[in-house]
């Protein structure tokens, strides 16, 4: 699960590292260039290695630009909704090196293979799951979270082996991941929970905080 890119690329840090740092990927949704860099750092701070910045937000590949220069050592950078693969390709050129999607078109996921970026395209049944993996994908974005419930998680993973990163996304708090870890959740996407515009820095960080505890004591207690 290494992202595999075509050229050297020491700075930058890799998928499998993030993973096992922590496996919640931050969802910016909406976050301007003017505030990108203060928030990523206070995600950063706390803890999180995996940074989305939603293309439907405001100049993103701005905001992907100044925190992939900045950040990208120490984090996986990159966007989410990403429709084209054209967008992969500008997500790269502003240093992006992960692409996050709501859907499973298996065009994008290998456009983001040849690119060498890390993929984690959105699916709700195990069928959408197993094509997206059979184009490259890195991992699955279970989404929306809400409509898939920890039961329906479980019967998943008893196909998808457990090298098989599954992420729900989608109104995930602190109280609600220990059940879906205890049913074989790899991570989590988290957007309005952690983010959303006009919470200050001070506010993210402590949520940023808040989820990073509740990951550890929920893997802690399914161990």
């Amino acid at each position: 699960m290494n992202y595999r890119m075509p050229h050297s690329d020491g700075t930058h840090m890799k998928l499998n590292d993030a993973l096992q740092a922590c496996p919640l990927i931050a969802v910016l949704r909406w976050i301007t260039p003017e505030e990108v860099e203060g928030v990523t750092g206070a995600l950063v701070e706390a803890g999180f290695r995996l940074i989305e910045v939603p293309l439907n937000s405001p100049n993103p590949y701005v905001s992907i630009e100044r925190i992939a220069s900045r950040f990208g050592d120490t984090a996986v950078i990159g966007a989410g909704t990403v429709m084209s693969p054209e967008s992969v390709a500008r997500v790269g050129d502003a240093g992006g090196r992960l692409i996050v999607m709501p859907h499973a078109d298996a065009a994008v996921i290998r456009a983001t293979r040849e690119h060498g970026f890390a993929c984690f395209p959105g699916v709700a049944t195990p069928t959408e799951g197993f094509s997206a993996l059979a184009a490259g994908a890195d991992g699955l974005k279970i989404f929306p979270a809400e409509a898939i419930s920890p039961a329906v998680l479980k019967a998943w993973r008893a196909v998808f082996t457990k090298e098989v990163p599954l992420m729900p996304t989608g109104g995930i708090t602190p109280e609600t991941m220990a059940s879906w870890v205890k049913v074989g959740a790899s991570g989590f996407g988290i957007g309005g929970n952690l983010y959303r515009p006009g919470k200050s820095v001070g506010e993210i960080r402590s949520a940023a905080q808040s989820f990073i505890n509740a990951w550890r004591d929920a893997v802690r207690a399914s161990a």
